[in-house]
């Protein structure tokens, strides 16, 4: 707390106690974003009861390809093509000032899932409410697939970007979108999403 010392009409000095604020350390505010990515983990994981261990994640996938497939016969084509399907079937998003996704899911391929990730993304600002979709993302070449899988923190919009899918009029994905390296779908079990986007999540290798 500090003085301020200030003068009336009448030559007499009067003293008036001001509160200065001091800034917050940027070395505070600068928190590393994994560091909340962590902390959104273990917050998601006691909303949702428990982590999903390896059969769980397995059945979810295939009911979250599925799910696609339905709401868009499209998208079975490209899935065919793809070198490797990105499943996550549960993507938790919640929060208020401070909120985030979070979701675990497995990496396909040939049919089979060969390695298990999580996904995260951390945001500030009003946010209201919580939300369950999916996301699915697909390396259409060996060359994105392969630097996904040589990374151990891979982050949409950073080390590869992810064009979501879009639909003409017939149902039929775009085609510029459909020539792209890495595609992807949001859902939910009331339709795709055509105005999220993926970038900035970060997606980990985990161990199920």
């Amino acid at each position: 707390m500090y003085w301020t010392i200030f003068r009336t009409p009448g030559d007499s000095y009067h003293t008036k106690p001001i509160t200065v604020v001091s800034p917050i350390p940027r070395r505070i505010l600068a928190v590393k974003k994994h560091v909340w990515l962590f902390i959104l983990g273990c917050l998601f994981f006691s909303a949702s009861g428990h982590a999903a261990n390896k059969l769980e994640i397995d059945l979810y996938v295939q009911e979250a390809l599925a799910e696609l497939h339905k709401q868009s016969p499209a998208a079975r084509e490209l899935t065919s093509r793809a070198k490797g399907i990105l499943v996550f079937p549960k993507v938790y998003k919640a929060g208020f000032w401070v909120g985030g996704e979070y979701g675990e899911g497995a990496l396909r391929i040939g049919g089979s899932n060969v390695k298990y990730y999580n996904i995260a993304s951390a945001s500030l600002g009003f946010q209201l409410g919580a939300q369950i979709k999916s996301q699915i993302i697909l390396f259409m070449t060996d060359n994105a697939l392969n630097k996904f899988r040589k990374s151990e923190g891979w982050e949409a919009g950073v080390d590869g970007s992810v064009a979501i899918a879009t639909f003409g009029a017939g149902g039929e994905i775009d085609t510029q979108t459909a020539q792209q390296p890495i595609i992807g779908f949001v859902f939910s079990n009331k339709g795709l999403m055509y105005n999220l986007t993926i970038e900035g999540s970060k997606i980990t290798p985990i161990v199920r």
